[in-house]
């Protein structure tokens, strides 16, 4: 006999939400665990030119991005992009890849990896130490269990400088 699995609700009145260094808001609206492993879904804001992501990469996970409004400024490999509303990119794993508001604007994301491992207890390390509550080594440290990796970029560095 087949089984078929619940649907994951998220309500926007109920969702958990994490304010990242007065510069994002992140919604959590799915994780890995919820949906069987097959994805993990997140909402971000980020204000007028604010940061998201520095660059990383994922050794087993796609990352997509969907701006609902505003101008999202995105790093793929060597090449950064700006996105608009509307638009949408998928990152496969192991592309090293940014993000972050473009300057001037403000942007509201959705962001899907696929497959996925939990990622919202990485999230709740972010907030911890942007509020002092947990050491920022724990962050790279953190890297093999969720699937987050940083790298360095030029290219994403001088995008975000407006070279």
């Amino acid at each position: 006999m087949n089984t078929v699995a619940a649907p994951v609700v998220a309500r926007a009145a109920t969702a958990e939400r994490l304010a990242h260094a007065q510069q994002s808001v992140m919604t959590l609206l799915a994780d890995s665990s919820q949906t069987g492993g097959a994805l993990s879904v997140h909402r971000s804001t980020f204000p007028n030119g604010g940061d998201g992501a520095p660059s990383h990469f994922h050794t087993g996970t796609s990352e997509s991005l969907f701006v609902i409004s505003g101008r999202l400024q995105v790093l793929t490999g060597d090449e950064v992009i700006v996105l608009e509303a509307g638009d949408f990119v998928t990152i496969p794993a192991g592309l090293p890849h940014a993000f972050g508001a473009a300057a001037g604007h403000d942007a509201d994301v959705l962001a899907v990896f696929t497959p996925a491992a939990d990622r919202f207890d990485y999230y709740r390390l972010l907030e911890r130490v942007n509020l002092g509550e947990a050491d920022p080594k724990e962050i790279p440290a953190s890297g093999e269990r969720y699937d987050n990796h940083y790298v360095a970029s030029e290219a994403w560095q001088r995008a975000r400088a407006g070279e």
